[in-house]
Protein backbone atom coordinates (compact mmCIF):
# COMPACT_ATOMS: atom_id res chain seq x y z
CA UNK A 1 0.00 0.00 0.00
CA UNK A 2 3.05 2.25 -0.30
CA UNK A 3 2.15 5.68 -1.62
CA UNK A 4 -1.59 5.31 -0.97
CA UNK A 5 -2.37 7.88 1.70
CA UNK A 6 -5.84 6.57 2.58
CA UNK A 7 -4.40 3.37 4.08
CA UNK A 8 -2.44 3.05 7.32
CA UNK A 9 0.50 0.70 7.96
CA UNK A 10 -1.89 -2.23 8.56
CA UNK A 11 -3.76 -1.60 5.32
CA UNK A 12 -6.85 -0.16 7.04
CA UNK A 13 -8.65 2.75 5.38
CA UNK A 14 -8.46 6.06 7.25
CA UNK A 15 -8.92 9.77 6.68
CA UNK A 16 -5.62 11.46 5.88
CA UNK A 17 -4.38 13.88 8.54
CA UNK A 18 -3.89 17.22 6.78
CA UNK A 19 -3.50 19.29 9.95
CA UNK A 20 0.21 19.97 9.34
CA UNK A 21 -0.24 20.95 5.70
CA UNK A 22 -0.15 24.65 4.83
CA UNK A 23 -3.30 26.43 3.72
CA UNK A 24 -2.97 27.23 0.02
CA UNK A 25 -5.22 28.22 -2.87
CA UNK A 26 -6.48 25.15 -4.67
CA UNK A 27 -8.37 24.62 -7.92
CA UNK A 28 -9.54 21.59 -9.84
CA UNK A 29 -11.27 21.22 -13.18
CA UNK A 30 -13.03 18.01 -14.19
CA UNK A 31 -14.94 17.07 -17.32
CA UNK A 32 -17.24 14.40 -18.68
CA UNK A 33 -19.98 13.83 -21.21
CA UNK A 34 -23.39 12.32 -21.82
CA UNK A 35 -23.80 10.71 -25.23
CA UNK A 36 -27.36 10.27 -26.48
CA UNK A 37 -29.54 9.56 -29.49
CA UNK A 38 -29.89 12.37 -32.00
CA UNK A 39 -33.62 12.71 -31.22
CA UNK A 40 -32.83 13.16 -27.53
CA UNK A 41 -30.16 15.74 -28.35
CA UNK A 42 -32.65 17.62 -30.56
CA UNK A 43 -35.29 17.53 -27.81
CA UNK A 44 -32.86 19.10 -25.31
CA UNK A 45 -31.53 21.68 -27.76
CA UNK A 46 -35.06 22.66 -28.78
CA UNK A 47 -36.19 22.96 -25.14
CA UNK A 48 -38.83 20.25 -25.48
CA UNK A 49 -37.93 18.06 -22.46
CA UNK A 50 -41.06 17.46 -20.38
CA UNK A 51 -39.20 17.90 -17.08
CA UNK A 52 -37.95 21.37 -18.04
CA UNK A 53 -34.64 23.04 -18.86
CA UNK A 54 -32.26 20.08 -18.76
CA UNK A 55 -29.01 22.05 -18.76
CA UNK A 56 -30.06 24.54 -16.08
CA UNK A 57 -31.27 21.82 -13.73
CA UNK A 58 -28.11 19.77 -14.33
CA UNK A 59 -25.92 22.84 -13.65
CA UNK A 60 -27.60 23.37 -10.27
CA UNK A 61 -27.36 19.67 -9.45
CA UNK A 62 -23.63 19.71 -10.24
CA UNK A 63 -23.06 22.66 -7.92
CA UNK A 64 -25.01 20.93 -5.17
CA UNK A 65 -23.08 17.70 -5.77
CA UNK A 66 -19.74 19.45 -5.29
CA UNK A 67 -20.91 20.87 -1.97
CA UNK A 68 -22.11 17.42 -0.80
CA UNK A 69 -18.94 15.51 -1.73
CA UNK A 70 -17.80 14.69 1.83
CA UNK A 71 -21.26 13.22 2.52
CA UNK A 72 -20.93 10.89 -0.47
CA UNK A 73 -17.24 9.92 -0.49
CA UNK A 74 -16.32 8.45 2.91
CA UNK A 75 -12.74 9.70 3.28
CA UNK A 76 -13.11 13.19 1.76
CA UNK A 77 -12.51 16.15 4.03
CA UNK A 78 -15.29 18.74 4.37
CA UNK A 79 -13.86 21.84 2.72
CA UNK A 80 -14.87 25.49 2.61
CA UNK A 81 -15.57 25.54 -1.12
CA UNK A 82 -15.26 29.12 -2.35
CA UNK A 83 -16.35 28.60 -5.97
CA UNK A 84 -18.15 25.97 -7.99
CA UNK A 85 -18.98 26.51 -11.63
CA UNK A 86 -20.52 23.89 -13.88
CA UNK A 87 -20.71 24.48 -17.61
CA UNK A 88 -22.82 22.29 -19.88
CA UNK A 89 -22.55 22.57 -23.65
CA UNK A 90 -24.54 20.84 -26.31
CA UNK A 91 -22.23 18.96 -28.67
CA UNK A 92 -23.87 17.97 -31.99
CA UNK A 93 -20.89 15.79 -32.95
CA UNK A 94 -21.28 13.54 -29.88
CA UNK A 95 -24.34 13.95 -30.00
CA UNK A 96 -24.85 14.93 -26.38
CA UNK A 97 -23.71 17.19 -23.62
CA UNK A 98 -20.16 18.10 -22.61
CA UNK A 99 -19.76 18.99 -18.92
CA UNK A 100 -16.96 20.86 -17.18
CA UNK A 101 -16.76 21.79 -13.50
CA UNK A 102 -14.32 24.12 -11.75
CA UNK A 103 -14.00 24.10 -7.98
CA UNK A 104 -11.85 26.42 -5.85
CA UNK A 105 -10.95 26.59 -2.19
CA UNK A 106 -8.29 27.84 0.15
CA UNK A 107 -7.40 24.94 2.35
CA UNK A 108 -5.12 22.08 3.30
CA UNK A 109 -6.26 19.57 0.67
CA UNK A 110 -7.37 19.64 -2.94
CA UNK A 111 -10.79 19.80 -4.57
CA UNK A 112 -10.45 17.16 -7.31
CA UNK A 113 -13.16 15.01 -5.73
CA UNK A 114 -15.53 17.95 -5.58
CA UNK A 115 -14.97 18.72 -9.27
CA UNK A 116 -15.45 15.06 -10.23
CA UNK A 117 -18.60 14.84 -8.11
CA UNK A 118 -19.98 17.99 -9.74
CA UNK A 119 -19.50 16.52 -13.22
CA UNK A 120 -20.92 13.15 -12.19
CA UNK A 121 -23.98 14.69 -10.55
CA UNK A 122 -24.64 16.94 -13.54
CA UNK A 123 -24.32 13.99 -15.92
CA UNK A 124 -26.67 11.85 -13.83
CA UNK A 125 -29.16 14.71 -13.80
CA UNK A 126 -29.08 15.00 -17.59
CA UNK A 127 -29.78 11.27 -17.71
CA UNK A 128 -32.62 11.56 -15.19
CA UNK A 129 -34.25 14.46 -17.02
CA UNK A 130 -34.62 12.58 -20.33
CA UNK A 131 -34.35 8.88 -19.47
CA UNK A 132 -38.02 8.38 -20.36
CA UNK A 133 -37.13 8.83 -24.03
CA UNK A 134 -33.54 7.47 -24.10
CA UNK A 135 -32.46 4.79 -21.66
CA UNK A 136 -29.36 4.01 -23.77
CA UNK A 137 -27.52 7.26 -22.97
CA UNK A 138 -23.87 6.82 -22.04
CA UNK A 139 -22.17 8.78 -19.29
CA UNK A 140 -18.45 8.81 -19.86
CA UNK A 141 -14.97 10.29 -20.00
CA UNK A 142 -15.20 11.68 -16.47
CA UNK A 143 -11.72 12.84 -15.58
CA UNK A 144 -9.59 15.48 -13.89
CA UNK A 145 -8.31 17.99 -16.43
CA UNK A 146 -6.50 20.32 -14.05
CA UNK A 147 -5.42 20.35 -10.43
CA UNK A 148 -3.33 23.12 -8.93
CA UNK A 149 -2.17 24.07 -5.46
CA UNK A 150 -0.61 22.23 -2.59
CA UNK A 151 2.56 20.23 -2.25
CA UNK A 152 2.12 18.14 -5.39
CA UNK A 153 1.84 21.28 -7.51
CA UNK A 154 0.12 21.51 -10.87
CA UNK A 155 -1.31 18.64 -12.88
CA UNK A 156 -2.75 19.24 -16.32
CA UNK A 157 -4.11 16.41 -18.44
CA UNK A 158 -2.62 16.10 -21.88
Amino acid sequence: MAGLTHFDGKGDAHMVDVSDKPVTSRVAVAAGSVKMARDTYDMISDGRAKKGDVLSVARLAGIMGAKKTPELIPLCHPLPVSKVSVELALDPDLPGVQIEATVKTTGQTGVEMEALTAVSTAALTVYDMVKAVDKAMEIGRIRVKLKDGGKSGRYEAT
